[in-house]
């Protein structure tokens, strides 16, 4: 292990751009608990799975409970940057790192000082009226009671990726998406913004969806399935596009 952490140390004194890529471990130090491990929401006991509650199906349809779940797991506002944290922002300030891609949506990030963050799952902190698109703060969102209601009656959703929801991305430059995202592209911080949020469910008779080439996109999987890709051209021996 020594050995093993002083050749990390090593590459980490050589480097001069680093990209950081971290899940919800990076916060369990802080208090917020990640999904699968003993102590994760996965293990705990609800009325209903926490994939089924986070899912964009249970927010739609039971909202008040939906919300319930989320103020009580969901929202650490007083959880606190932890060593991990402080050290990809002392990097970032030291010129050593570049970025740091994350799936969390704490912010915590920030809170200790980083400024390039790419946040794959969205942010407890940004919530939209799905009317208005009036912006409310996570602070709003634990003092409300029930369904958090906007100044024009619209519900305030949170902007986190549910399950069930696939993302697409689009760049607003007009250049347009790049076909491949590399370390480069992320220190540019390519200004992206959601365009759309698609629901496949065999049970209602939604099979597939078409995604333009070139659009950015991901997939939430809620329950056992096989997800089928198809794309036009012939396939390399090593499964890549020719």
């Amino acid at each position: 292990m020594d050995q093993k952490m002083r050749l990390f140390k090593d590459w980490v004194r050589e480097s001069g751009s680093i990209v950081f890529f971290g899940g919800a471990g990076v916060s369990t130090e802080s208090g917020i608990p990640d999904f699968r491990s003993t102590n994760g929401l996965y293990r705990q006991q609800y009325d209903y799975p926490p994939e089924e509650i986070l899912s964009h199906t249970f927010f739609m349809k039971r909202p008040e409970e939906f919300f319930q779940f989320y103020r009580a797991k969901m929202l650490c506002l007083t959880a606190k940057p932890n060593a991990a944290h402080r050290k990809l922002a002392q990097w970032e300030r030291e010129g050593k790192l570049k970025a740091v891609v994350t799936q969390n949506i704490d912010g915590l990030h920030q809170a200790a000082g980083s400024r390039e963050v790419l946040e794959l799952h969205g942010s407890v902190h940004r919530n939209y009226c799905m009317d208005c698109r009036r912006f409310y703060d996570a602070r709003f969102i634990l003092a409300s009671q029930g369904v958090p209601r906007c100044v024009c009656g619209g519900v305030v959703k949170p902007d986190v990726v549910l399950y069930e929801e696939i993302v697409g991305y689009e760049s607003a430059a007009p250049h347009g998406l790049p076909q491949v995202m590399d370390g480069q592209d992320i220190v540019r911080r390519v200004d992206y913004r959601e365009v759309r949020r698609i629901r496949l469910c065999p049970a209602e008779a939604r099979y597939g969806c078409q995604i333009p080439k070139g659009v950015w996109h991901s997939v939430d999987v809620i329950d056992p399935c096989v997800v089928f890709e198809g794309r036009d051209g012939a396939y390399a021996e090593d499964g890549s596009n020719m």
